[in-house]
């Protein structure tokens, strides 16, 4: 039955005015540190926004979108260094983890946690929505939440009761995604069945007219994802990740 749920699970934007129990939200958490986590390190830490004023602070970070600032809750989940550090220096431990491999595994971390706190979200009927534009705003955010050395933000996720039920979005076959035992690369014809259905969709076809372009592809590559914006966003990512300490 569990399963049967979640291959109809959906993102949710809109939230009813109702607040999150605190107790039910700490269960929540506790639920998600329980996830896997590298050495047993636990590299993460998790900013929860329920002031307004705060959402209203973090709103320009993701591009006013509505759901931040009409969220009852909204989680920063952070790659976090600090904690372990600061441990280690205090119990006369020479640390090496202001490197690319250490941010990384901080990072690894901080999803695992987002994504078990999102399905034990949904199991208790809330609704969750991640947020991609954390890694492209991030100095914004890092000074929003008073973010330390070593502390990084990886993604955020709004929560709350579903005011509305949206149409669920398509995914791309099992098939497209799933490689026994090896990878096995796409030939053109692989690629023309795995994202038939996809460009058959009529909301494909309305981006396509919309953007006046020839291809959905195109609707991605130069509308909503275009080289420009991923290599300024790049800069901007990788220059504040050297900034928090860690250096590659």
């Amino acid at each position: 039955m569990i399963i049967e749920d979640f291959k109809l699970r959906r993102t949710i934007r809109k939230y009813k005015n109702d607040q999150i129990p605190e107790k039910m939200l700490n269960e929540l958490l506790e639920v998600a540190f329980r996830a896997s986590t590298t050495g047993n390190m636990q590299l993460y830490s998790v900013i929860v926004t329920r002031d307004e004023e705060n959402k209203k602070k973090l709103a320009p970070a993701h591009f006013n979108q509505p759901t931040v600032t009409t969220a009852p809750v909204v989680l920063t989940f952070c790659a976090d260094f600090n904690r372990f550090i600061k441990w280690c220096e205090l119990r006369k431990a020479q640390h090496g983890y202001d490197n690319f491999q250490s941010f990384y595994t901080a990072t690894i971390d901080a999803l695992l946690v987002a994504q078990q706190f999102c399905t034990a979200a949904e199991l208790c009927g809330l609704g969750i929505c991640y947020l991609g534009t954390t890694t492209y705003n991030a100095p914004m955010i890092i000074e929003a939440l008073n973010l330390p050395k070593f502390v990084v933000p990886v993604t955020t996720v709004t929560v709350g009761y579903p005011a509305e039920i949206p149409a669920q979005v398509d995914r791309l076959p099992a098939e497209a995604l799933i490689h026994d035992e090896q990878y096995k690369d796409y030939t053109s014809e692989d690629i023309d069945r795995i994202y038939a259905e996809k460009e058959s969709l009529p909301e494909s076809k309305k981006y396509i007219t919309e953007n006046n372009k020839e291809t959905l592809a195109q609707v991605f590559t130069d509308v909503r994802y275009p080289k420009a914006n991923n290599e300024h966003f790049s800069d901007i990512f990788l220059k504040i990740i050297r900034e928090q300490g860690f250096q590659f």
